[in-house]
This record gives structure tokens, sequence and C-alpha cells, in this order.
């Protein structure tokens, strides 16, 4: 190549193209206004986002912590019911000998305590015998006919339930009234 072949090629720095030296100045600053909004845009709703997976996680790390018994508290709750058989199982009134009451009396206390352990974690029994039914709360095992009962009132608690703080961990078991035939003239 000679001289006058190497002066046409341009080079990397060469000036800026007759095009953007036409662009007006009052363009360019809205073109700049317009990235710069962009930009502003996008770093709020990023801000915003970080802001929402702080919360998220806070959330979440409270419910752990809320919640972490959940399991363990689980399998405690057949002790639990097989305390309250075998104090059911026999009366106080019916023990004959010293031995059979202070047997019942440790039982007992042995449910009192863990009971007052339960509630001091959170965990509450759910006896809702003679209360209104509650599909959140109660499953119904049977419906007793002519029970006397207002249809939808339980009349028997097969198995109490538990919650634990404000969720439920074990729904109660019970039997619910199906209403006869004046509680169904009366309710229509």
């Amino acid at each position: 190549m000679n001289d006058t072949e190497e002066s046409r090629v341009p080079a990397n720095d060469a000036a800026p193209e007759p095009a953007a030296e036409a662009e007006l100045p009052e363009a360019r600053i809205a073109a700049l206004e317009a990235e710069l909004a962009d930009h502003k845009d996008r770093l709020l709703r990023a801000l915003a986002e970080a802001e929402n997976i702080r919360r998220r996680a806070e959330r979440e790390r409270a419910d752990a912590v809320k919640y972490a018994v959940s399991g363990f508290a689980k399998d405690l709750l057949g002790s639990a019911d097989n305390l309250r058989r075998a104090l059911d199982s026999l009366p106080a009134a019916e023990a004959k000998d010293d031995k059979t009451r202070l047997l019942l009396e440790g039982v007992a206390a042995t449910e009192r305590e863990l009971l007052a352990a339960f509630e001091r974690h959170g965990l509450k029994r759910i006896d809702p015998k003679g209360e209104r039914f509650d599909h959140n709360l109660h499953q119904a095992i049977f419906e007793a006919e002519n029970s006397g009962r207002p249809a939808g009132t339980i009349v028997e608690v097969l198995q109490p339930g538990y919650v634990l703080n404000d969720r439920l961990l074990r729904p109660a078991m019970v039997g619910v009234a199906k209403g006869g035939p004046a509680a169904e003239s009366t309710g229509a």
C-alpha cells in the first residue's frame, strides 16, 4: 500500500460521521433523559423487589421459628391421647386401693404437665363438645340422629384436635347432630 491508499482507509479514531454532527443538542438531551428515566425506573423496581424479598425472608424466618416444633408436637399428640385414655379407663372414684389411686394421680399429673408444656409452646387443645361444627377445625366422623341438639352441633368428641399458634395441627374428630324432623321443620 502506498501513502495515498493508507490515507483513504478510515482509522478507528476517526471523526464522527456527518449524521452524528448534524444531531441537534435538544434531541440528544431528550434521548439521554429518556434513558435516564428508564434506568431510574429499573433501579426503583429492583429496590422494591429487594425490599419484597427481604420482607418475605423475614416472614418465612419468623414462621420457621413459630412453627418449628410442629413435627415434634405431632409426635407427642399420641402420648397425650394415651394418657387421657388411661385416665378415662378407670375413674378415680372406682379405684379400690391406694396403689391404683396413686397410679391414677401420677398419670393425671403427667398429663397436666404435658398439656402445660404444650400451652407454653403455643399448642392448644380443641375439645369442642356442644359447639357448632367448623370444618376448619373439626373432622366429622359420624352424624347422630335424634340427639335433641340443633343440626350441626357437636355431640361427641372422639379425639381432641390441636392448634399450634394459629395453625391447625390436627382436627378434632367429632360426631355431629344431624337434626331430627322437628329441627328440619323449624329450620325451613
